[in-house]
């Protein structure tokens, strides 16, 4: 039997949104935008819950986050995770990724856990730190990018994927931080009836009081990266689109060609 924790981010979906940077230039306006799990932490929690049901065990999942976050938390219960906990302050705000694996670590050290489970990254800053640094803070061994899981007598047998198309195999010994990479499963369908159950479920709370985080430890004051602004790029380049019957689209590119001294 195993005790897995995941740690899951509840993130805006904006792969198809008109993004806007907000009145202060340091984020997106998120207003309008529909939020849900991160897609790198939906992998890291199915493969956590099929743990679970092959090795028996529990499965907990954690978020730092405001109370909107219970959206994906409720997700997590209607998945398979068997608890849920919520780690929300104000002055939370701003945290990059070492403070967010700093409350993560004061809030998940004192549980029994045999593995912990995050995705490789996340899809609204990017970041891809909070995995190994909660390792470290912890003093356990991590693997990244993780596309394959086997477990056994106290070691993970662990597939990782590599720059260039390369893969390498690791054993980590557990306990252990898992970063897993998208693709190592395919995430199960939710039932209405199992979304009508985990919404009895109770999601435990969490404040700095309680991980014993003061306020300049937390937010921008703890945090090793701030940003100071946020921008879309300008289209310094445009597409031309040049009309006419195949001759005259010949011609004209011709003529660009020739303009630009490359004919």
């Amino acid at each position: 039997m195993l005790d897995i924790i995941v740690c899951v981010k509840h993130v805006p979906e904006t792969s198809e949104a008109d993004l806007k940077i907000d009145s202060f230039g340091k984020t997106v306006e998120t207003s309008g935008l529909v939020f849900e799990i991160n897609e790198w932490d939906d992998y890291a929690l199915e493969e956590a819950v099929r743990t679970k049901e092959k090795m028996g065990g529990t499965v907990t999942a954690i978020t730092v986050g405001p109370e909107e976050a219970d959206n994906t938390l409720r997700k997590c219960l209607a998945r398979g995770a068997d608890k849920a906990i919520r780690v929300t302050e104000k002055h939370f705000e701003g945290s990059d990724g070492y403070v967010i694996a700093k409350i993560l670590h004061k809030a998940v050290k004192s549980l029994n856990f045999d593995l912990i489970l995050t995705g490789a990254q996340a899809s609204d800053d990017c970041y891809g730190i909070v995995g190994p640094v909660l390792a470290e803070l912890l003093g356990i061994p991590h693997a990244t990018m993780v596309k394959k899981v086997e477990l056994n007598d106290g070691f993970a047998r662990v597939k990782r994927e590599l720059e260039g198309g390369l893969e390498e195999v690791v054993e980590v010994k557990l306990p252990a931080v898992l970063a897993v990479q998208t693709g190592i499963n395919e995430p199960r369908y939710v039932s209405i009836m199992s979304i009508r159950k985990a919404m009895q479920k109770e999601i435990k709370v969490l404040g700095s009081a309680d991980i014993g985080l003061s306020e300049n430890e937390v937010g921008e004051a703890g945090s090793w990266i701030r940003i100071e602004k946020m921008f879309v790029p300008p289209a310094e380049k445009q597409a031309e689109i040049i009309k006419g019957s195949p001759e005259e689209a010949a011609a004209k590119i011709a003529e660009i060609l020739k303009a630009r001294g490359l004919i």
